[in-house]
Order: C-alpha cells, then structure tokens, then sequence
C-alpha cells in the first residue's frame, strides 16, 4: 500500500527569503522609477541629478543612441541580446555616521535575460575576505566584506591600486571582493546612504508599517558616537523617515522575535514593501521633483541613464515570483545556516566574524551559479529529501535544504540517514523526474540508484518516494573544501 504524500515542509527555512530584502534594494526599485519619472522634468533638472549620483552629464543625443541600439558591452546589450548583468548593491552609513563609508548591507543581484529571472544574493556583512586591493596585489590582509568600499576613501592601508582610486574607487573595490566570494563579475554598482533613505521616505510622506511585536532596543546607535533608545509598539502604524530608518537598523531590541538578523530582514521587507507601495501610486509619482532632490546627494553610482532605463524597462512587468533570493548565512539560534560559520577568519577572537566554509569559495560559486535552476527541471516538480549519511558533518542535510529551498525545489523536511561513504541520488520514482535527478547526480556528484519503499532499508522519517538524496562522507568533504 503506497503511502500518502505529505506535503512539502519548507516554513522553517523562509528565512533566507527574508534576509535578501534589504535597504539597497528599496532604494534601486526608489531610484530607477524616480529617474525615469524625472524625465518628464526639466532638462537642468535631470542633468543635475544624473551628474550627481554619476559624475556625468546627460548626454540626450547619447542616451537616445543608446536606447535605440545600444553600443556593445553596456547592460542595455547584453539584456537585449541574452546576457547575464551583475550590479553590486551598497547600503553605507553616510556623513552622518561614525564609519561613514562602511556598507551595512550588500547585495548582489544578477539578472538573466534568457529565462526572465533575477537572483538577488545578501552577503553579510562580517564576512571576511583576504582582500587584495593594494599595488602590488600580492599583498593581502584580512578584514571584513564591508570595508572594501571604504579602503579608497581612508588611510587604513597604503597603497590602494589605482584601479581603485578615484570617484568610483569604493565601488569597483567592493565588486573586486565581493566579486571573489560569489564568482560574480559586476557591471555596475550602487551605493546609497542613511540619509537618502530618510529623506526619501520624508517626502514621500511617511510609510506604514506593521509589526508583529513591539520593538525596544536601548543601544541603538545616534549620530554622535552614542546611544539612545528607541521604542515601537506591535500592530501598524504610520513612521517617518527617521522612524522608518530606526527600525529597519535595529539590531539589538529585547524581542526574540526582533533581535536577529532574521528579525531586521522581516522589518526591510515590510518597509521595502511600503515605499513600493507609495512610490508607485499617483501621489507618489506627483512627488518626483522632491525624490530627486531627496536622492541626489547621497547616492553613487557609476551607470548611466541608459543603464536604469535599460534594467527598469526590462524589469518593470517582472513578477515577484521571477525573483529568486538566497542569502549566505551561518547558524543562529533558531536557523541552520548554510555556507558560513561564525569562527576566528584572522581578526582576533575578539571580533565577530564570519568565514566560509570553504575557504577557496569554491561551494560558494558552485551554488550560486545553480541557484536559477532549469524552468523544466522545476516543471517536474519532483518531491526531494535531503538526508544526512555523513558522520563528519552534523546538520549538513539542514543547511543544503536551507539554500536549495529558495530556488523552486519541492523540498521536505530533512532527516539523518545511515553512514555512506558515497553520496547517492535514491530514485523511488522509477524514472518519472529524469531531469531533476540529473541535475542532482551532477551537482552533488552522486551516483542514481533505483530504489523501492523497503530497498535500501529506508531511515528513520525518510520518504520513500520522489527522490531522496543521501549526503554521504564524499561530498561533505567536498563542502569543507578538503
């Protein structure tokens, strides 16, 4: 008798979902729209604003060009001829913080034209990296991810190449290091401030906001090297852009539910979801003068009005289930983790810090590059299980459902298994899901074994259905990078 299908448990690894929706991302959605808006202005105007977050002039007769037929190499190109675009994605403090060219959030988003899907990629910003940006490039120490794009712009290391020197210094040394960990190439970047952020939903009147539960955090930080503490109850309620900034950066409120990462990452997705909502209707578009003054102080970036126009006419019908967003995290009370565990990278025990499982990246580049999986693949609909026959890596199955979860896979909760030495594809299918299984064998170079409810002996909550993949020692070794 064939037992029924449960379906597919994936509520306890939505988290990653979460944490991609961060503050630069509100801003780019901000930016894109209010510049084409801004078009309809005056000339002077949208020249302003383009020299200031560019460092160019419009150049209409150019960007008319451009958007007819654009010249080889430039984001307009390659989406229109089916190329991948990377943009690098900056949230920074600004003037009015103590470390003002530190990144508080960074996100790599990389569009695909061919299959219409957009992968958008948060990396934390503790990660360390051995960064490499002075001349010569052999020379490397480490620090954190979020002070590449500050390395130009201060004396902590002397030196700096020339490539990353100049306006556009800080963004195209944090591409360098963020580019090593994800194996991402970016075309362009992004930076955006606190203060653009706050002005930004200012003039827009103010967002609402809804809350699960309250929020109290006695040591958020204030403007002049201190403290002050900030109170929020539960429910909705209507915020101004100072308010909407507190609690999109707090990370230490008293709240279990608050506290985390995970917690900050549920409040940007809120209030990413609020400036949408108020940018896009029509007091939001009456408002575009004041979004460009808002904005142009206090971003950065070095695309061009061709570039947004090209990204937001591609872009602007895209639905939000085209959108894939993962996140590489460690464990956290509560989470799994994936590719990152908190440890001592070579800043000191004293510091937090967050460092690769594998140290050479490779995993890294591996599942990003996976992370848009083929659209037929995923119309099989196999159901999966990842089971855990490694003895030399504990909670592994967890962390792979955790990042395979976001990509469309029907995923059910994971299980240990017996100890194997080899990791195996286990096909209780009879061969109805030939191309996830493929892809399985392939990437977790496994071997395919056509199995039945009672051979091999199943594990303990193991579904003996769909395809069933047992990590064994091989690939846990593969994942440590050993």
């Amino acid at each position: 008798m064939l037992r029924a299908r449960p379906r597919a448990r994936r509520s306890r690894y939505h988290v990653t979902y979460r944490l991609t929706r961060s503050v630069p991302a509100m801003i780019l959605a901000g930016l894109l729209l209010v510049v084409l808006v801004g078009a309809t202005l005056t000339y002077q105007r949208l020249d302003d604003f383009i020299t200031a977050t560019t460092g160019h002039h419009l150049n209409p007769i150019g960007e008319v060009v451009q958007a007819i037929e654009p010249a080889q190499g430039t984001i307009g190109y390659k989406l229109k001829h089916g190329q991948r675009v990377n943009i690098l994605l900056l949230g920074r403090g600004g003037y009015e913080n103590d470390a003002p060219y530190l990144t508080d959030s960074i996100m790599a988003v990389s569009i695909d034209p061919v299959s219409n899907r957009v992968m958008m990629v948060s990396i934390p910003r503790d990660l360390v990296v051995k960064m490499n940006l002075q001349d010569p490039a052999t020379r490397t120490w480490a620090n954190k991810i979020n002070a590449a794009y500050e390395v130009p712009y201060t004396n902590i290391i002397c030196c700096v190449a020339k490539q990353y020197t100049g306006r556009d210094g800080g963004g195209r040394a944090a591409e360098h290091e963020v580019g090593k960990i994800t194996g991402l190439t970016f075309d362009k970047y992004i930076a955006v401030d606190f203060v653009a952020f706050r002005d930004m939903v200012n003039t827009l009147g103010g967002v609402d906001i809804c809350l699960t539960t309250a929020l109290d955090d006695y040591t958020y930080p204030n403007y002049v090297g201190g403290y002050h503490p900030i109170h929020f109850k539960a429910g909705c309620q209507h915020l101004n852009g100072e308010q909407a900034l507190e609690i999109a950066r707090s990370r230490h409120a008293i709240q279990a539910a608050q506290q985390s990462d995970f917690g900050r990452a549920r409040r940007q997705q809120d209030i990413m979801e609020a400036i949408k909502k108020k940018t896009t209707s029509v007091n939001g578009f009456s408002k575009a003068p004041g979004l460009l003054s808002a904005l142009q102080k206090n971003i950065t970036t070095d695309m061009s009005l061709s570039d947004m126009k090209a990204i937001y006419d591609w872009g602007k019908n895209l639905p939000n289930t085209s959108i894939v967003r993962v996140a590489l995290t460690a464990p956290q009370p509560g989470t799994e983790g994936n590719l990152l565990d908190f440890s001592d990278c070579g800043m000191g025990s004293y510091v937090s810090q967050l460092c690769p499982v594998d140290q050479s990246y490779t995993m890294i580049h591996r599942y990003l590059k996976s992370v848009l999986l083929d659209t037929k693949m995923l119309a099989e609909k196999a159901p999966i299980q990842f089971t855990n026959g490694s003895t030399s890596f504990t909670g592994l199955d967890q962390r792979i459902t955790g990042m395979f979860d976001p990509t469309g896979l029907q995923l059910a909760d994971p299980v240990g298994h017996k100890p194997s030495s080899k990791t195996l594809v286990l096909d209780y299918s009879g061969g109805q899901f030939p191309l996830t299984a493929k892809w399985l064998a392939g990437y977790f170079g496994a071997k395919i074994v056509s199995a039945t409810p009672t051979n091999p002996a199943p594990a303990r909550g193991q579904q003996t259905y769909g395809l069933v993949v047992v990590i064994g020692h091989d690939y846990a070794l593969r994942f440590l990078g050993l």
